[in-house]
C-alpha cells in the first residue's frame, strides 16, 4: 500500500469511528506506529484531521480536545512510572530548588522523592502539592491562579508573575505533544503560557513525556526544541526522533 493510500484509508477510519488510537490503525492496517504517527501529522497538515492524545478524530471534532488529569493518569502506566523513577535520578543535590509542573508522569514523579533528599518545590499544580504537603524534607510553594478543572492546576497572569521572580535548579516538565519540527506543544493558551515560565524559571529544564506524545503537535507551543536540556521518555521513541533530538542538543533518557 503507497503512503498515500495508506492516509486515505487512516481518515476514512477516523471519520467512521469517531476517535482511533495510534495501536488500533498500526493494526488495522498492519504498520508500525511510527508510521502511523508520520501518516497522522500529513494528514493533520492538510486538515483532514486533529490529533489528540493517543490518536486522532475527525477534524470536524470540536476544535481543542483535552483530556482531564485523572484519564491521563490511566493511559500508559507502566512507561509513566518508569519515566518517574528515573527523573528522580536525574534531581539536584540536596537543598535545591526545583519546579514540578502539572501532569501524570510530573505527579508519579513527585510521589517519587526520597526522603532523605531535602529540595524546595515550587508548582502550580494541586496534585503535585496534594502529594508533598507536610512532608519534612520538602519546603513546598504553591503557585496562585486560577486552578482549571481539566488539569488542576493553577494558570493565569497571577500564576506567570510568580515564576518570573523564581530561578530553580531544575524545571520538571509535562506537555501534550512534542514534534521535531515545532517542539512542546499544548491545547490551551493560559497553560501555555505558565509552561513557558515553568521552562524559563529553571537552570535546566527535563520533560517527562511517554512516546505516545512524540510526533504529536496541539495549537499552541511553549518551547523550542533549544529551550530544553533533556527528554526522558520509554522505548517507543523512533531511532529518527533520537537522532533529530540529538541534533538539537537534547539529551534523550529511555526509561
Amino acid at each position: 500500500m503507497y503512503a498515500e493510500e495508506r492516509q486515505q484509508a487512516m481518515a476514512q477510519l477516523i471519520n467512521q469511528h469517531g476517535r482511533v488510537s495510534v495501536a488500533e490503525l498500526a493494526a488495522d492496517l498492519s504498520v508500525t506506529t511510527e508510521t502511523v504517527r508520520r501518516d497522522l501529522s500529513a494528514l493533520e497538515r492538510m486538515g483532514l484531521i486533529r490529533r489528540v492524545h493517543g490518536g486522532a478524530v475527525p477534524a470536524s471534532a470540536l476544535a481543542v480536545i483535552e483530556s482531564g488529569i485523572s484519564e491521563r493518569d490511566q493511559a500508559n502506566t507502566e512507561a509513566k512510572d518508569a519515566i518517574a523513577a528515573a527523573a528522580v535520578a536525574l534531581l539536584p543535590p540536596t537543598g535545591s530548588m526545583i519546579v514540578i509542573d502539572a501532569g501524570s508522569t510530573t505527579a508519579r514523579f513527585a510521589a517519587l522523592l526520597p526522603r532523605d533528599h531535602r529540595l524546595t518545590v515550587v508548582t502550580h499544580a494541586v496534585p503535585v502539592a496534594a502529594r508533598l504537603a507536610g512532608l519534612p524534607q520538602i519546603d513546598l510553594f504553591l503557585l496562585p491562579g486560577r486552578v482549571r478543572p481539566t488539569t488542576h492546576a493553577a494558570v493565569g497572569a497571577d500564576t506567570v508573575a510568580a515564576l518570573s521572580d523564581i530561578r530553580a535548579d531544575v524545571s520538571f516538565l509535562a506537555t501534550n505533544g512534542l514534534s521535531t519540527t515545532h517542539g512542546l506543544t499544548t491545547p490551551d493558551r493560559d497553560e501555555a503560557a505558565t509552561k513557558r515560565a515553568i521552562a524559563a524559571a529553571g537552570r535546566r529544564t527535563i520533560v517527562l513525556a511517554d512516546s505516545t506524545k512524540l510526533g504529536v503537535e496541539s495549537s499552541i507551543r511553549f518551547a523550542a526544541l533549544d529551550e530544553i536540556d533533556v527528554l526522558i521518555t520509554d522505548s517507543g521513541i523512533s531511532d529518527a526522533d533520537v537522532s533529530a533530538l540529538a541534533a538539537a542538543d537534547v539529551e534523550v533518557v529511555i526509561a
